[in-house]
């Protein structure tokens, strides 16, 4: 059985600890209370503000084990690449391969008009990387990108239930032509499980394929078919 240590205090690190369940194969333990076994390989999740980073990634040097990154804010320089660093700026699998698809797709619509909408909770403050990736993939600049978190749009204009006001994550991409033709493309994640199961995916696929000692964007592991 390996260990799985989660790094971080906040809502979606308590998410982690309380909701990843592998039975058998992993066991789930808070950072702080980690096996200081320099021969242990584990796999650790960073879901911190980066204060235990450096800890983390010498702990991560010492034991050849593998580092799952789920903070947008952290910037990796070449020092870190002496060990499995995987990235993953969205935890949720099948908006992954949503975005997957967008990315390989998207310059086929560079000749036509795209407007990206998305909603979060209120108090998200952060850039909201998944809009921005599917900018990116569609050629659209990243302040033409309509966020909402005004509660009454969320909920009347744009479907989000009123018990997932406070979480929640919706993109709407709109495509059209100059006639009369327009495809519209909309996603809604709701509530806290999609992100820990999307999580309990990547461990799953960290922890039976081989990683060089280098950085993944977790798109080369749907790109590899891990999950």
């Amino acid at each position: 059985m390996a260990n799985v240590y989660i790094i971080g205090s906040g809502k979606l690190a308590n998410e982690l600890l309380k909701g990843l369940d592998f039975n058998q194969e992993y066991k789930v333990y808070a950072w702080a209370d980690r096996n200081n076994n320099e021969t242990e390989i584990a796999i650790v999740v960073h879901a911190g503000s980066g204060r235990e980073l450096n800890e983390a990634v010498s702990y991560c040097k010492q034991t050849g084990s593998t580092l799952i990154e789920l903070s947008t804010d952290i910037d990796y320089k070449q020092d870190y690449l002496d060990i499995s660093v995987v990235l993953c700026p969205n935890t949720n699998i099948l908006m992954l391969k949503f975005m997957n698809m967008i990315e390989k797709s998207g310059q086929n619509f560079s000749q036509y008009q795209v407007s990206i909408i998305e909603s979060h909770q209120a108090n998200k403050t952060s850039v909201p990387g998944t809009a921005v990736a599917m900018a990116k993939s569609l050629s659209v600049q990243d302040d033409a990108i309509e966020s909402v978190r005004d509660v009454k749009r969320q909920q009347f204009e744009l479907g989000v239930p009123e018990q997932n006001l406070a979480r929640h994550a919706y993109h709407r991409i709109q495509i059209s032509d100059d006639k009369s033709c327009s495809i519209v493309l909309e996603t809604k994640v709701l509530g806290d499980s999609p992100y820990v199961d999307g999580v309990k995916d990547i461990i799953c696929a960290v922890g039976n394929n081989h990683l060089e000692k280098r950085l993944y964007d977790v798109m080369e592991l749907i790109d590899n078919h891990w999950i």
